[in-house]
């Protein structure tokens, strides 16, 4: 071997280390940098016409578990899915009042059934019939704050997913662009492009879940759950959705007034899951509405009880009649029902009606018996209205062995098209304890799917940083090694310095 090529081996050598010692320290100064993977130099020997001629130093490499990444992506959208859905959800909860507390919209009819039965001891009593008066107030409130918060929250999943479309398509314009520079492979450094691309399938995944797939040359697909595949294109918005006002009847499908998500233009919002618009899209077109519609029934149903036997105690907000509890819920009076219900103006005026009854009954063989009101100044102690509304409004039957109509859990929601999680009890106390609980649970199922999906994800992330993260102390301790390696090869230049000049004293 000449000195010529020992001096060219050793300065490759003295190259190579100076570029190890360059990667380690960037990978020791990145440590707590989120998103940065811990990168290393493959370093392969270099023959020529079959004698060593140094080595040649690649291109920094990650060490990345593609297949971890995928599932702490996964796990990514399952948490901030399921924190939407809590956050949208808590304010219904609040709406329904706290359980134990005596301020649930249970507790509320709960609170005018025990108005009736005071009421019923001294019915010509003016303070019973104005507490009474006021628990119906009170019921009427409860059932139009429950409705209220249903709303927003419902418009809020719909400006909420406008949002996450934008958020989305920027995210797919950003990958591409990185995709392209990573093809490219003029700049260099394509292990740090890789990490800014991971970063930004994870903020996708937020979105909506995907399933990154890797290939060769740095190229990338993104294929949402469901298969659909997320065209990369850094020009333009892929998906898009329009915005809207949502009210109770609006609903997505033929025949609604609800935008769907498109790619392309083409709809594929019954196809899309996971991730915050995959929480927003189940939250507008199913939970929400199925929400609604129990607190529209139980409304209607404690009208339309109340009605039926001669005490119109409450009404919809413009005046009009009782909605028609024996209806189908789609396309009826009683959709939204509960956001206007009100008390009846008239008994408002005259709280004796309590006693005394609104409107005179011609008995139905399948519903109520006759009824005829107490007439002005006809006896104080008239107790057959109330006795009416304590047994056959709060109970189980219309009349002595005439049974309600079961309260519907199937066919709700404004196309008809969703259905209750329970079996409705008969009485309207019971179905209001029902909704009450059902609804309240929602929220706290929501928590616990947020809890368990973050704990999951901070697992994998955990199990993530020390696969791929930096270990500071073995970059230090790779340092030394470095450091000895590189005062070798130059204790070798040095020695063949030495050599030179000897022969070159040798010469002269």
């Amino acid at each position: 071997m000449s000195l010529d090529l020992a001096l060219t081996i050793a300065r490759s050598g003295l190259a190579a280390v100076q570029r190890s010692l360059n990667q380690a320290s960037q990978n020791v100064a990145n440590a707590d940098t989120e998103g940065y993977t811990r990168k290393s130099l493959v370093q392969t020997a270099v023959t020529i016409g079959g004698q060593p001629a140094g080595l040649r130093t690649a291109e920094a490499q990650r060490a990345v578990d593609s297949a971890l990444l995928d599932r702490i992506q996964t796990a990514t959208a399952s948490a901030a899915g399921a924190a939407a859905r809590e956050r949208l959800l808590s304010g219904i909860e609040q709406a329904h009042g706290a359980v134990g507390a005596g301020t649930t919209l249970a507790d509320a009819v709960a609170a005018l059934q025990s108005g009736f039965i005071a009421l019923r001891a001294t019915p010509a009593d003016a303070g019973e019939q104005r507490a009474t008066l006021d628990a119906a107030t009170t019921v009427a409130a409860r059932l139009n704050e429950v409705s209220d918060a249903i709303g927003t929250a419902r418009q809020q999943a719909q400006d909420g997913l406008v949002d996450e479309v934008a958020s989305a398509n920027a995210a797919l314009r950003e990958i591409a662009a990185l995709t392209l520079r990573i093809r490219i492979g003029i700049e260099g450094d394509t292990a740090a492009l890789e990490d800014q691309r991971d970063a930004a399938v994870a903020r996708l995944a937020e979105s909506v879940e995907v399933q990154a797939v890797r290939r060769p040359g740095g190229d990338m697909v993104i294929i949402a759950r469901g298969g659909i595949v997320l065209p990369l294109d850094p020009d333009r918005d892929v998906l898009g959705v329009g915005q809207a006002t949502v009210a109770p009847e609006a609903f997505y499908g033929a025949g609604g007034t609800l935008p769907g998500v498109t790619l392309n233009g083409i709809d594929i919002t019954a196809q899309l899951r996971g991730g915050r618009m995959g929480e927003y899209l189940a939250l507008r077109d199913r939970t929400l509405p199925r929400l609604q519609a129990e607190t529209d029934l139980a409304a209607a149903n404690l009208a339309g009880r109340l009605a039926a036997q001669g005490l119109t105690l409450f009404t919809d907000r413009d005046g009009s009649s009782v909605p028609d509890i024996g209806q189908p819920y789609a396309g009826s009076s009683q959709l939204g029902f509960a956001g206007r219900i009100t008390v009846n103006p008239a008994v408002t005026l005259d709280p004796g009606l309590l006693r005394d009854g609104t409107d005179a009954i011609s008995g139905s063989p399948v519903g109520a018996s006759d009824f005829t009101p107490n007439p002005s100044g006809g006896p104080a102690g008239f107790t057959t209205l109330l006795d009416r509304v304590l047994e056959f409004s709060f109970g189980a039957n219309a009349a002595a062995g005439i049974a309600w109509p079961t309260i519907a859990t199937a066919g709700l929601g404004p196309d008809g098209s969703l259905a209750s999680p329970f079996a409705a009890p008969a009485s309207l106390a019971g179905y209001a304890e029902r909704v009450t609980t059902a609804q309240t649970a929602e929220r706290a199922a929501a928590t616990d799917s947020r809890t368990a999906a973050e704990a999951l994800r901070n697992a994998l992330r955990t199990r993530f940083a020390i696969a791929s993260g930096v270990d500071v102390d073995a970059e230090m301790a790779s340092m030394v090694q470095l450091q000895n390696a590189y005062a070798a090869n130059a204790r070798v230049m040095g020695t063949l310095q030495s050599m030179w000049d000897s022969l070159l004293g040798a010469v002269r």
